[in-house]
């Protein structure tokens, strides 16, 4: 990217976004206006695509809505969007997600789930304790 266009848009990149991937299970809190009135509005699927760089980045969240898959492609630096929650935290194996659009039912929202090796020693320990007592 260009250094001064880089320069020109610094101050517009938010620096609160969580750090999230393609294939993460996240929560979008968008807000919309009615009217006069404004409100917030969830937005939660998985990433299946995380696209350009700087104040140009946009990522597609995918859900599916009463058996219908809706995809919706936020601005990651938007003033719109008011916060961006991870919910699963996963390991992809491909940058884009796409092939989950030919998919159904319980395969469409399927992704390996990272495993945190922190969890498994502390689940150990806690099953471990009162067969000892």
């Amino acid at each position: 990217m260009n250094p001064i266009i880089k320069e020109v848009t610094a101050f517009q990149v938010k620096t609160d976004i969580p750090p999230f991937k393609v294939g993460d299970g996240v929560r979008v809190h968008t807000k919309v206006r009615e009217g006069d009135k404004e409100r917030i509005q969830i937005f939660s699927g998985i990433v299946i695509a995380r696209k350009g760089s700087g104040i140009h980045e946009n990522f597609t969240v995918r859900r599916i809505s009463y058996g219908e898959g809706v995809e919706r492609v936020f601005p990651v630096n938007s003033p719109n969007i008011e916060k961006i929650e991870i919910e699963l935290e996963s390991q992809p194996m491909k940058s884009r997600l796409y092939y989950l659009r030919n998919r159904t039912g319980k395969a469409a929202v399927a992704v390996k789930v990272k495993t945190r090796r922190s969890e498994a020693p502390v689940a150990a320990a806690a099953v471990a304790a009162p067969a000892a007592s």
